[in-house]
């Protein structure tokens, strides 16, 4: 049976860091959701080749409805991590044990969550150094999974492996 996995993007996000692993979600016959601040708003990516219709505001749905959380990369997660109900909708699938799969900036939203502490993980060179201060114990490795819940990878070129590891923990 398909999950319902919320995805939480905005305006800047890595085009491929949405569109591959969405794909792959769809084709094993998952239901992605995307979620930003204004329900039926067109946001588009960083390198302008991709546009997504936005299904439901963070205000209108509720964590508990959700199976699991995919934050894409690119610019989108540094703005949605300073809007406080973005963090406390991460922190929920954290808190919870559900599966989270955060590529290339993705984790700067756990940061500001507060959620990486003790964990196995990794994220864009760029941030590698926030995430150790932010507690993680972080792997320069195409994907790392963490306690059967975390799936985090580094760039565009990490996607099949990333893809690989959050397919088999949605299998779970």
């Amino acid at each position: 049976m398909g999950k319902k996995i919320a995805t939480v993007m905005t305006d800047m996000f890595e085009d491929v860091e949405y569109t591959e692993p969405v794909q792959a979600f769809k084709d094993a016959g998952h239901e992605v959701v995307t979620i930003e601040k204004e329900k039926g708003k067109q946001v588009t990516g960083k390198n302008k080749e991709t546009s997504v219709m936005i299904n439901e505001s963070i205000d209108d749905v509720d964590p508990k409805d959700f199976d699991a959380l995919f934050i894409p990369g690119g610019f989108s997660p540094d703005i949605l991590r300073a809007d406080d109900r973005f963090v406390t909708f991460a922190s929920h699938f954290m808190d919870e044990k559900k599966p989270v799969f955060a590529i290339c900036h993705g984790p700067q939203l756990l940061i500001t969550a507060k959620k990486l502490e003790g964990r196995k993980a990794t994220g864009f060179k760029s941030i590698q150094t926030d995430m150790t201060y932010a507690g993680a114990n972080v792997q320069d490795e195409e994907v790392v999974v963490c306690c059967n819940q975390l799936v985090t990878s580094r760039q565009p070129d990490d996607i099949p492996a990333f893809n690989r590891e959050a397919l088999q923990l949605l299998n779970n």
